[in-house]
């Protein structure tokens, strides 16, 4: 039987339930997009990109960058290395790399043996925006992307991809051409 007191209780609960979801995926604010100060090393236009502390840097003008925090690669799945941006896409598809499949065939099965590419949307790994990795005029099959997972970023998780916020990556397309150069070091 409802009563009085559980319908109040539980409406009030329910006013707050939205602001506990969203602070249990509160990003750290390390990892918000901010300007900083940057070795006058790298060139403005040029994207820098420390894994093990998790920032990616858009050097906009010698010694100033835009810093974005970063989910990486996981040990022994990690790019290095310099490439550039050789393709951009808005809402992507995607299909595991076959090593993906090969490594953990229970999370990728529905790509087994067959040439299936997950439509781009809201629950597509590469999440809203991807930058594409080459090297020497090839696909590297490395790139900086979008997440489903939030919680990532600041860890060494995926498989090799630098993974970002969705509103993040959305910000850095907007900012490179084609062409820009990736230094991962």
């Amino acid at each position: 039987m409802l009563t009085r007191r559980t319908l109040l209780a539980t409406g009030t609960a329910s006013l707050f339930a939205p602001s506990v979801a969203r602070a249990a995926f509160a990003l750290d604010p390390i990892y918000v997009p901010q300007t900083v100060g940057i070795t006058k090393t790298y060139g403005a236009g040029q994207i820098l990109v420390l894994p093990k502390a998790h920032f990616l840097y858009l050097i906009t003008e010698p010694g100033r960058a835009r810093r974005y925090g970063v989910g990486v690669g996981r040990a022994g799945l990690e790019f290095t290395g310099t490439a550039k941006v050789g393709a951009k896409r808005k809402w992507p598809d995607w299909r595991p790399t076959d090593e993906m499949i090969q490594r953990e065939p229970k999370t990728y099965k529905r790509f087994v043996d067959n040439t299936y590419r997950q439509p781009g949307g809201r629950n597509n790994p590469l999440g809203a925006r991807a930058l594409y990795l080459y090297q020497n005029g090839r696909d590297t099959m490395f790139r900086i992307h979008g997440t489903t997972q939030p919680r990532s970023i600041g860890r060494s998780v995926s498989n090799g991809c630098i993974r970002m916020i969705n509103a993040h990556v959305e910000d850095l397309y907007e900012r490179v051409p084609i062409g820009t150069i990736v230094t991962v070091l």
